[in-house]
């Protein structure tokens, strides 16, 4: 009987030994790179200008993000002050490294009263690239910029005024 309990007990020590051994440990290393904060500085705000519509037809005004501007339907361009202007931007941050550029889908101008105006299809040109896109690169000394255009959505007979609205511009780290 003695015989049977120290072959159960040496069997059972045997496989004890068998898991200890089946373990490995290795000494490893965990670390984490801190970059400067990306940032952006507007540096020019959004502006089509002066224009007119025709009372029987809508039509657009289109500023490209290289400052042309053209007009379809029935808006008429004017050279009359407010002048066009592109959104225009500054992005600083780490060095030599990407960012994406995030736009609203349309913005909303308003005369204050109850006239409104749509801006769509924005489309942004960063510096880096030279073409329009949402990504730029942040040159060697950490900097970049960008322009925005667009297209305004003029309705026929739309109530002549100072249309103004806001919208926010996102940058960040790729």
């Amino acid at each position: 009987m003695k015989k049977t309990i120290v072959i159960i007990v040496t069997i059972i020590m045997a496989g004890f030994s068998a898991n200890v051994m089946a373990q490995a440990t290795k000494n490893t290393t965990a670390g984490a790179k801190i970059v400067a904060p990306i940032s952006i500085t507007e540096t020019s705000s959004l502006n089509f200008g002066t224009m007119a519509v025709l009372a029987s037809t809508a039509g657009t005004c289109v500023l490209s993000t290289q400052g042309v501007r053209t007009a379809t339907g029935g808006v008429n361009l004017s050279a009359q002050t407010p002048i066009a202007a592109n959104a225009a931007y500054n992005v600083s941050g780490a060095i030599s490294t990407t960012y994406a550029i995030t736009l609203p889908s349309s913005i909303t101008v308003t005369d204050g009263a109850s006239h409104n105006m749509t801006i769509d299809n924005l489309l942004a040109r960063t510096t880096s690239a030279a073409a329009n896109g949402l990504t730029g690169t942040l040159s060697g000394t950490g900097t970049d910029s960008f322009t925005i255009g667009g297209t305004l959505n003029v309705a026929a007979a739309q109530v002549a005024a100072v249309y103004s609205g806001t919208f926010n511009v996102t940058v960040a780290y790729n």
